[in-house]
């Protein structure tokens, strides 16, 4: 199952210090965001994955977030988190594409195993636009601008908004469908990725944290 051009994809995840943490919460909040137009959902894990597929039929971008001191990548950094969001339910498998360590092979090789073994389209997170441009040479179906400052390489560049010269330059040298993803907090920000030619727009936190949303609106009355 693809992502349809023009989409928006929630991304539906909490941390283990979220009082929203647990496929429960995720699968109500994957709800939610279907009633409100969603047309894709991101996840992170095998048992939120799975209860999110329980009640939607949406096409849904499985990670695996496996966090380990030696290593910055933590998003599905090897084949057997791959294969297990895919039992879980995953339409397709995101992961970060940065050429950076990881426990597990090299992402080209990574991506090449999940094509061809799992059968699974493969949602490249990077930062760059030679990563993005590598990403689509392994065989990624999509890359997105999910990593941009997040990196060793780009976090002194970070902008308080999403990297949107990322995403221009992306549409124009890669392609692929180009994800927007990354601190895209508004509507107009939203509506300013689809301008640029993204073929959908991935938002988290400005519609699945409210822990967050309540933090900001505090911090601009105290």
């Amino acid at each position: 199952m693809l992502i349809p051009k023009g989409a928006l994809v929630v991304s539906c995840q909490a941390r283990a210090d979220n009082p929203l943490h647990g496929p429960v919460y995720m699968a109500a909040m994957a709800q939610a965001a279907e009633a409100g137009g969603a047309r894709g959902i991101r996840a992170n894990g095998a048992d939120d994955i799975a209860a999110i597929r329980a009640v939607t039929a949406l096409p849904i971008i499985g990670i695996a977030k496996v966090w380990d001191d030696r290593f910055p990548v933590y998003i599905t950094p090897g084949f057997a988190q791959a294969a297990e969001i895919a039992r879980g339910g995953a339409d397709i498998i995101g992961l970060d594409a940065t050429p950076r360590p990881r426990d597990g092979e090299p992402v080209e090789r990574l991506i090449g195993r999940i094509r061809s073994e799992l059968g699974k389209e493969v949602f490249a997170d990077i930062a760059t636009l030679e990563e993005g441009r590598a990403a689509h040479a392994a065989g990624a179906t999509y890359v997105a601008t999910t990593l941009s400052g997040y990196t060793e390489g780009t976090a002194s560049g970070r902008t308080e908004g999403p990297d949107l010269e990322l995403l221009s330059a992306l549409v124009a040298e890669v392609p692929v469908p180009i994800v927007a993803e990354g601190r895209f907090d508004t509507p107009d920000l939203v509506a300013e990725a689809f301008r640029r030619g993204a073929h959908a727009v991935v938002v988290g936190t400005a519609i699945t944290n409210p822990r967050e949303i309540t933090r900001k609106f505090v911090r601009a009355v105290s």
